[in-house]
């Protein structure tokens, strides 16, 4: 064996795919996503659901938004595209809508319990899916990771950054 297959060998990679492309860190995130989403979408469709449905519900847990359109401000969804998403969870059971009573323009959204119940068969779901996803790197590379990615999204999708705690006042 020469030293060429030690640990310094350059990688290789699939037939086809540019080196460049193949180290090209926006390249990766673009085709891990559309794989992670393919996943995720497989998945959800087997109970007849979305990934959007556990976030909608998932926002709705969270209790800071009950409006239609705070919740499609929160996650970033075109208004019209959350609508259609929020009928098929109001035919399902597990949202209810009505007209607030302080303004007839605005819709309030309720998870119901059956609602509820979904939402924490989805958590379940998506822990499976992540963990998954992510098997091949270690609890500390996966803690890693999500620092990295949180660090890109302060700048490139900020709706998705951790808030920085409120500076001390200084003494």
């Amino acid at each position: 064996m020469s030293a060429s297959t030690s640990e310094t060998a350059a990688p290789r990679f699939a037939p086809g795919l540019p080196e460049e492309l193949a180290n090209s860190p926006t390249f990766l995130l673009k085709r891990l996503a559309y794989a992670a989403k393919d996943r995720a979408m497989k998945t959800y469709d087997e109970l007849g659901m979305h990934p959007y449905h556990y976030a909608i519900l998932l926002v709705l847990d969270d209790g800071s938004h009950e409006t239609q359109g705070s919740i499609a401000d929160a996650l970033g969804y075109d208004r019209g595209q959350l609508v259609g998403l929020l009928d098929e969870l109001e035919e399902l059971g597990f949202v209810e809508r009505r007209r607030d009573p302080a303004d007839r323009r605005r819709h309030i959204v309720r998870m119901t319990p059956e609602g509820k119940g979904t939402l924490r068969r989805l958590r379940a779901l998506a822990r499976r899916n992540e963990d998954a996803f992510l098997e091949p790197l270690s609890e500390q590379q996966r803690a890693d990771l999500l620092e990295l990615l949180q660090r890109l999204a302060e700048t490139h999708e900020p709706r998705c950054a951790p808030i920085a705690p409120p500076a001390e006042p200084a003494a």
